[in-house]
């Protein structure tokens, strides 16, 4: 197997790093304070989250990949939804919540799973168009 296969995962660490980085910086400097010591989740578990969602969906497109091309869409699409019912169940705590803050961390739960939806999509669109 050749290595250059998995340069898609080295590519969604690295966006998510760096992602990791500029939104933790916007809440310090654009943010009070110890805002986010009241989130459900903290910025860092939810990228966890998402990272590891997002490596696992793309070691399965390339070895989906790997045994048959035409399947990587459809591959796609299901484990997305699978993702996306998973993030629903992580999203409900917050939903509920009645804290102070609870719309900083709606809206930043709702970036950084539109953020990895993006890398997850520009990722797959490669892997499809590679021959």
């Amino acid at each position: 197997m050749k290595l250059k296969q998995y340069q898609p995962i080295l590519e969604a660490v690295v966006s998510a790093t760096i992602a990791l980085l500029l939104h933790k910086c916007y809440f310090m400097l654009f943010k009070p304070a110890g805002m986010e010591s009241h989130f459900i989740y903290s910025l860092y578990e939810l990228y966890l989250f998402f990272s590891v969602c997002s490596v696992s969906i793309l070691l399965l497109l390339i070895k989906v990949r790997i045994n048959n091309i035409n399947n990587v869409g459809y591959t796609y699409l299901l484990v997305t939804c699978i993702k996306m019912g998973i993030a629903y169940f992580f999203l409900r705590p917050i939903l509920n919540s009645q804290g102070t803050f609870v719309a900083t961390e709606k809206t930043s739960f709702f970036i950084i799973f539109l953020l990895f939806l993006t890398i997850e999509t520009v990722i797959t669109i490669r892997i499809l168009n590679k021959n």
